[in-house]
């Protein structure tokens, strides 16, 4: 069976994960999951990216959502502008494919540990 290739052309993808505050509680049950959605659909398509996917979560973190965005800078304004405007806590997270971890493991790094 042939090994599957991602085309280079693909933007990064980075993981967002969100806890809501009170003020961001409030306007979830007034406004709903759906429309939530619908609201950072449109801010990522705006910064040149695609929501790849949305969930919401038990636990720390309310909501994970994947996003594809142009570089770091688009994922950096993103969590700078909803963290800002008081509703959410954000944490990016960027995310790699096997195909850039490899690439990574064939770098060749000096190094040495404290101590040695």
């Amino acid at each position: 069976m042939p090994r599957r290739t991602w085309k280079a052309e693909t933007m990064p993808k980075y993981l967002f994960r969100v806890r809501l505050t009170v003020d961001g509680l409030k306007g979830l049950i007034k406004d709903g999951g759906s429309a939530r959605r619908d609201v950072v659909e449109r801010m990522v398509q705006g910064l040149g990216g695609r929501l790849e996917s949305m969930y919401w979560a038990f636990g720390e973190e309310d909501v994970y959502a994947t996003v594809e965005l142009p570089n770091n800078t688009s994922a950096a304004a993103m969590g700078l502008v909803t963290s800002a405007a008081g509703g959410v806590h954000t944490s990016t997270v960027v995310l790699l494919t096997a195909e850039e971890v490899d690439e990574a493991v064939r770098q060749k790094v000096e190094y040495r540990p404290p101590g040695a």
